[in-house]
């Protein structure tokens, strides 16, 4: 198994940018897919992206497409978020998943298929 410990939120302006970390300590990073999610006060937890154990493969929520970007670096066991154009709306608490997936190229955008979660990384965009 796998733990996620988020990094990188805080304050910034509405038009700005932030990049969230997630290190995996634990078994192999690489045979696990690997997700962002989110949580807004009053709401329920959100996909936000989602990315294959290989890097090859991602998906998007349509909220966030093409302002966000996931991506990994195995050998870091270590998946980013790297978010552009933040706007008030993006504000929420942000949390990283994992699963062990068997195939390189898939994914899951459900919370309820992820069963290695981080504590969450406050995320605060200001207007």
């Amino acid at each position: 198994q796998v733990q996620p410990v988020e990094s990188g939120g805080g304050l910034v302006q509405a038009g700005g940018s932030l990049r969230l970390s997630c290190a995996a300590s634990g078994r192999t990073f690489s045979g696990y897919a690997m997700g962002w999610f989110r949580q807004a006060p009053g709401k329920e937890r959100e996909f936000v992206a989602a990315i294959s154990w290989s890097g090859s493969d991602s998906s998007y929520a349509d909220s966030v497409k093409g302002r966000f970007t996931i991506f990994r670096v195995n050998a870091k066991s270590t998946v980013f978020l790297q978010m552009n154009s933040l706007k008030p709306e993006d504000t929420a608490v942000y949390y990283c998943a994992a699963e062990r997936l068997p195939y390189s190229g898939s994914y899951f955008t459900s919370p309820n298929e992820y069963g290695y979660w981080g504590q969450g990384t406050q995320v605060t965009v200001s207007s």
